[in-house]
């Protein structure tokens, strides 16, 4: 069964939940829009989505309507960068004047091909996230070194 990856952005911190598609009751939600996020666990918190991507990687853009593909030209924004590649001088990569790319995003809306949701926090709750969502162990071993 597929599965959404909510990443929750707590300012310094990300947390990630997973949570089975037919437990969620997010399909059909924009991107800007806020949720409540018991179904998650986390309750008393309040999560506005910021953005995502869908199962094969391509970016969710907000001004796409619809949960569709679509290829865009892009000069800059989610999903393309404009940075100079394979450059061997040792400064910092910038961006060239008046590149622009054709480029595959997907659209605003939350469908059953979405993967991740990033989500920042509108309204906190009793407990501290740390609490509410355990760290990976994987992930507490790299801290520590």
């Amino acid at each position: 069964m597929p599965v959404f990856k909510f990443v929750i952005n707590d300012k310094k911190e990300s947390y990630q939940v997973e949570k089975d598609q037919t437990q969620a009751p997010i399909l059909g939600k924009k991107l800007g829009e806020t949720l409540d996020a018991s179904f998650l666990g986390l309750e008393g918190y309040a999560l506005k989505i910021a953005g995502g991507s869908d199962k094969d990687g391509f970016p969710m853009r907000s001004d796409i309507e619809g949960p569709i593909k679509k290829f865009l030209i892009l000069k800059k924004g989610v999903g393309f960068s404009g940075k100079l590649k394979g450059r061997k001088k040792k400064r910092k990569a910038t961006t060239r004047e008046g590149v622009r790319k054709r480029k595959l995003v997907r659209g605003n809306t939350i469908s059953t091909e979405t993967a991740q949701i990033n989500c920042t926090i509108q309204t906190y709750g009793a407990k501290p996230l740390a609490e509410l969502i355990p760290k990976a162990p994987k992930a507490e071993k790299e801290a520590k070194k």
